[in-house]
């Protein structure tokens, strides 16, 4: 029993040491920029996020069905005659009846039919300068372009204007 307990105590103070580190490199990333793949946004009564998403070719519709932390559906949002590229729509945070959701992570999935009836998958993806980290029940959140996303989502970092249009001026 001794051991199994100096075990499992060792294993908590590994995850805090570890969740410690990610949160102070996370602080380093302000200013950079970042780019990343997500599958959802942070709800808060002063965040109204932004979805960022790409098309491989243009649709006449895209849905997207916003789930809770349990997986149940929470709302349906659709945008018409979306261009291939990037693209990006305001969710105003509430269910489909109109009430505003409760603070909390939630999950999006994104679908898009093309004019031939063709249904393809846009990709939940952004890029953008990280302006703030946010400490959720000991995790860090990036606000990148008004959005929070997990650290976890991003899958590249540059210096500022790498990935955003200030290089190109």
């Amino acid at each position: 029993n001794n051991i199994a307990d100096g075990i499992s105590t060792s294993n908590e103070w590994d995850y805090l040491q570890m969740q410690s580190i990610n949160n102070v490199m996370a602080s380093g990333l302000i200013g950079r920029d970042v780019k990343a793949e997500y599958s959802g946004v942070y709800v808060d009564a002063t965040i109204t996020p932004q979805i960022t998403y790409t098309m491989s070719s243009e649709a006449d519709e895209v849905e997207f069905l916003i789930l809770d932390g349990t997986g149940a559906p929470v709302a349906r949002v659709t945008q018409d005659s979306v261009s291939e590229g990037v693209n990006t729509f305001m969710w105003d945070g509430t269910d489909d009846m109109g009430n505003r959701v409760d603070e909390g992570y939630y999950s999006i999935q994104a679908t898009a039919t093309t004019s031939a009836g063709t249904q393809i998958k846009p990709s939940l993806s952004l890029v953008g300068m990280v302006e703030a980290v946010v400490y959720r029940d000991g995790a860090a959140f990036l606000r990148v372009n008004g959005t929070e996303i997990p650290l976890g989502d991003i899958s590249a970092i540059g210096e500022a204007g790498a990935y955003t249009q200030e290089n190109d001026s």
